[in-house]
This record gives structure tokens, sequence and C-alpha cells, in this order.
């Protein structure tokens, strides 16, 4: 039985750290992008350090206190906020934004959890070294948080998800305790690695308060390309012919859809359009190639030999940075038109590479029999990672559909499993897909989740209703 955070609790948490570590939590602290979910207003904690996270953490778990972990608020799954239950000690790090280091030579950053995600990327930079995690939110996204919902972004098709750039992990574990473990180590084969523990567990089992990251070396030159493609079923194929011709060097292959343009030119009108006549599929290719290797012509290459295996009908390649620029914000402020119509079901889904078209075709059909909506599917195609996002048409508004938005996501949901896919590629599970998991997820897989937080965190503090649902 969890406990609220009434007048005497909250005077023996205000008595553990000076007063400018407390507030009372606005509005900010209690909302999240997609406005399903309202948070309370809990006593709101803004520690400067490690060593006050863990005392205010060991004063909870004595208390029998809900501890929400807030990192940029940029969640999109629910998992930021807490919306029912007893009144939370919400805790943010936004405070605890040092790097701490950068080792260049190992290709190491330690930063803290409230780091800016710009902020590490710009920090990598200085050393000229890369970072590659980037998303949309990266100018508000704090790598704690990127890390705890395992985040993906554009670059997982060469670098990997955010749990595939961390070398290691200090983080105040549910009794207060602190794990130690900021290792710089590339091998390290001492038992359960912890550090994968914590990375996904969206702040149920602990909260991560700094990491020990990966770098890479900046690629020597990058190369950007819209390429028009008469289906997904040729992006897929021109994927595979980018890797052939390309390798490693791809580091991006983003597919479009001609609604997200149009939903720019609705909302965002200031926003280029590079294309003349806008195609109704298209993908947004990156490279970085090493000196000696022109981008602009490992791309030209490309097209030419789409165009001849009649994968794409058009192109465009980015003369300079300023037009490279153009074509990502494009693809990075989709994102915002879409929140601007306002979606009647969002879905951020994943599918083996070979059942995307598959997914497309049937999710399209058994839309469109359940009435008139606007489909906005985009996304990561090169990792399989789709946006498959439902909308009003025109003069309709998505509190419209309210009655039928359930029905749409069970359809989206149940054909991603059909196919052998996954509800939540790259958001994570939150409050808004503990109905998913549950009904989607492996029982053996479940199970062991519910012992491991149960051994963990016995008293149920750490971010209650996420991932598990409370009382299970």
């Amino acid at each position: 039985m969890l406990n609220p955070v009434t007048p005497d609790r909250e005077a023996t948490l205000r008595d553990l750290l000076p007063e400018d570590r407390f507030a009372v939590a606005d509005a900010a602290y209690l909302e999240e992008p997609r406005g399903r979910y309202a948070g309370q207003a809990g006593l709101l904690a803004l520690p400067r350090a490690t060593q006050e996270v863990a005392v205010l953490v060991q004063a909870a778990a004595a208390l029998r206190i809900p501890v929400i972990p807030y990192g940029g608020g940029t969640g999109l799954v629910g998992g930021q906020v807490a919306p029912d239950g007893p009144r939370p000690l919400i805790l943010s790090l936004e405070r605890m934004t040092a790097i701490r280091a950068v080792y260049p030579q190992e290709n190491v950053l330690i930063a803290d959890a409230g780091a800016i995600l710009a902020d590490v990327q710009a920090a990598a930079a200085v050393e000229n070294r890369l970072f590659p995690l980037s998303l949309a939110a990266e100018g508000s996204a704090r790598i704690g948080g990127n890390l705890s919902t395992n985040a993906g972004g554009t670059g997982v098709l060469r670098y990997g998800n955010a749990r595939d750039l961390c070398l290691g992990l200090e983080a105040v574990m549910p009794d207060g305790s602190i794990l130690k473990g900021l290792s710089r180590l590339r091998k390290d084969n001492t038992g359960y690695d912890l550090r994968h523990l914590l990375i996904g567990a969206e702040g149920t089992l602990g909260i991560i308060t700094a990491a020990a990251l990966k770098l890479f070396p900046r690629p020597a030159q990058t190369g950007t390309a819209l390429f028009h493609v008469a289906s997904p079923e040729a992006a897929l194929t021109l994927l595979s012919l980018a890797r052939n011709q390309i390798g490693d060097g791809v580091t991006a292959f983003e597919l479009i859809h001609r609604q997200g343009f149009d939903f720019l030119a609705e909302t965002m009108p200031d926003v280029e359009n590079p294309w003349t006549e806008t195609p109704d599929w298209s993908v947004l290719i990156e490279v970085g190639l090493p000196h000696g290797i022109a981008p602009q012509d490992a791309l030209a290459q490309l097209y030419l030999a789409a165009s001849e295996q009649g994968l794409s009908h058009d192109g465009l390649i980015a003369q300079n940075a300023r037009q490279a620029q153009a074509f990502w914000t494009v693809r990075e402020t989709i994102p915002e038109a879409n929140r601007r119509i306002g979606s009647v079901s969002s879905h951020d889904i994943s599918v083996p590479l070979g059942a995307i078209a598959t997914f497309i075709q049937q999710a399209n059909a058994q839309i469109a029999s359940l009435g008139a909506f606007r489909i906005n599917c985009f996304g990561h195609v090169g990792d399989g990672n789709l946006h498959y996002n439902v909308f009003p048409v025109p003069g309709k508004s998505r509190s419209d559909h309210e009655a039928e938005r359930d029905q749409i996501k069970r359809l989206v949901h149940d054909l991603v499993h059909e196919l052998g896919g996954s509800v939540s590629a790259e958001h994570g599970v939150g409050r808004l897909k503990v109905d998913d998991l549950e009904r989607y997820g492996d029982p053996t897989k479940l199970a062991a989740m519910r012992a491991i937080k149960s051994a963990l965190d016995p008293h149920g503090i750490m971010n209650p209703g996420t991932i598990l649902r409370t009382g299970r």
C-alpha cells in the first residue's frame, strides 16, 4: 500500500535537503505531449547530485511514497505523469546537467542524466566525435530519459538504439542505494548486466543519474538525398541496394508519405517542400563517408542504379548543408504537424522488414473499412519502425472519433502482432500501452518482469502503473 505526500510527509522530505531543492509541481510537470494524461500536483524535488537523489528515494521507500522520475517530459506514452494513485514525489533531474568527462581516444563521454541530448551531441562535437542518438525532441529530451525509454531516432540503422550507445550507468535503486556502474569498458563479463535491466525500464526499477556513453568518429563527409519511390516495396528494395553499394555508410533511411507533406502545408506552410510535385512516397537518405568518397557521387550512383531498376522516378541530392537541413526539417517537423492536426490514434510499431509493405497495405484497407480517415505513415523504415497515425478528414476533429479510437488501435496492433512485430518500437510502454503489453506480451517474459520488479522494488514505489499494472 502506497501513501500520499501529506503535509507531514512533505515536511519530512523537505528537512532532508536545502529548501531550494523543492517546489510544488506546476502545469509543465503535469502534462505530456499527446494530452492523454494529466498528472497530480505532487511535491517536486530538484536534486543537484546523485547523493541527493539517493537521500530522497531512501526516504520515499521508508514512507512508502510513490516516486515519479521526470526527465525532459517529452515521452509519448505517459510514463512521466501520475494521473491517479496517491499524491507522488516528482523527482526531476533537470539540475543535474554536467558533462562529467570526455575521453576522445576511448570514444567515451560521461554525462549526468539531466544533460539535454543536444548538449551531449555538442560536447562530443567539440572533441571531433559523434554521439549519434538523434530525434526530433533532442533540444529538450534528457539523456536519462532517453536511456530509460531506450529511445530510437533516425540513426538506429547504423548505430543502434540508446541501449547500444551506453557502456555504463550510475543509478539510484528503489531502496536508495547507489549503483556505481559508470564503466568505460567494452568488455566486462562479471555477472548480470544491470545496465541493460535499467535501460528501457522507464524508471520502474531505479533512477538513472549518469551514463557512460559511446562516441564515434565523425564521418568525414555526409550527404543527404530525397528519392521518389514507387511504393513501400520499392523503398525496401532501394534500402538493400543502398547498403550493397554504400555499406555501413548509410546512416539514415526514412520513409515519408505525401500525407506528411500535406499536413505541413496545412499547419506549417513556412516549412519548405523540396518537391515541385510531391510524390506519394519518398525516402530520405543520409550517408556518412570517409575522405576520398564524395557523398553526392555515391548518392548519384545509387539513384542511377535505382532508376535503372524502376525503384525511383525522381531524386533530389542536397548540394550543400542548407539544402540537407531543409530535407531534414521536413522529416523532423512532421510530428509537430501531426500534433496540430490531432490524431485519432497514433501507433509506434515495428514489423520485420519483409512485412512492412504487407502491413501498410492491410492496415490501410482495414482502416478504410471503418470509415473516412487520413493516414500518415512515416518513419525509420531502415530498422522496421513505422509511425502509423490515423487522423480525421477535414471538417472533423479527433474528438469526433473518440468512440472509434480503441477499435482502431486494436486493429492496428492485432495486425502488427500477427506479422511478428512489436506494438512499441521506440517510445516505450509507459501507461498508454500497459493493456497492450498484457495482451501481446509473452507470458513467461511478463512473469519474469513482475518477479524482477518485486525483487528490486518490493514496495512498488518506483513509477507505479508504468509498464506493469499496479498490484499485479
